[in-house]
């Protein structure tokens, strides 16, 4: 009968670590989704596409992804996972959550400038270690910075204009932008909006 007990307490265990996961899944995707409608009207635009897409390429590990992580009206999660293994920590291999906006970001960046090829990445997530290594080295890196969270990364488009691409992230006024013309990337991420050379 104690067996039977702990049996029993052990589904009940599962099963509410189960309903805590689907509620934290709802909530981080519906609070993203929520976050992209209180953006400026440019992100307000991306609600009519029917599905959305991003295509990226990792300069660290040369992977490369082309996922549909919008599509029947919500976030496809295996397609995040998918954008969150590339943009992980290639020194520590640390993956985390991206921010869906971000994500949101890139794919309107890329409308927007009618790309033809995927983002090649720069600098996606970074781990404190990493950041505080690289703050080390330059004093270009924030020691707070936005890709210790997955809510920043820099960037180059192939096929168009850095300084075209720079001046298409500060129409949009969804976040922060970096101009780094001399190592070839902007910064974009979604914090608030701000810019620097």
């Amino acid at each position: 009968m104690v067996y039977n007990l702990s049996q029993n307490q052990r589904q009940r265990q599962i099963k509410e670590q189960d309903a805590t996961l689907a509620r934290r899944h709802f909530l981080k995707f519906g609070i993203a989704a929520a976050a992209t409608f209180a953006m400026p009207n440019a992100m307000a635009s991306i609600s009519k596409q029917h599905e959305r897409k991003l295509s990226l390429l990792n300069l660290h590990t040369g992977e490369s992804v082309n996922a549909t992580y919008w599509s029947e009206g919500s976030y496809q999660a295996s397609e995040l996972s998918a954008i969150n293994r590339i943009l992980r920590d290639h020194r520590t291999g640390e993956v985390v959550d991206i921010d869906p906006n971000l994500v949101n970001l890139l794919n309107l960046l890329h409308h927007e400038m009618n790309g033809k090829q995927p983002f090649h990445v720069i600098s996606g997530y970074r781990s404190p270690h990493t950041n505080a290594q690289l703050q080390k080295n330059s004093s270009g890196v924030a020691k707070k910075s936005f890709h210790m969270q997955g809510k920043a990364i820099d960037v180059r488009l192939p096929g168009r204009q850095l300084s075209q691409l720079h001046k298409t992230a500060l129409k949009l006024k969804a976040g922060g932008v970096g101009y780094y013309p001399k190592s070839d990337f902007i910064h974009v991420d979604t914090g608030h909006v701000r810019n620097w050379s």
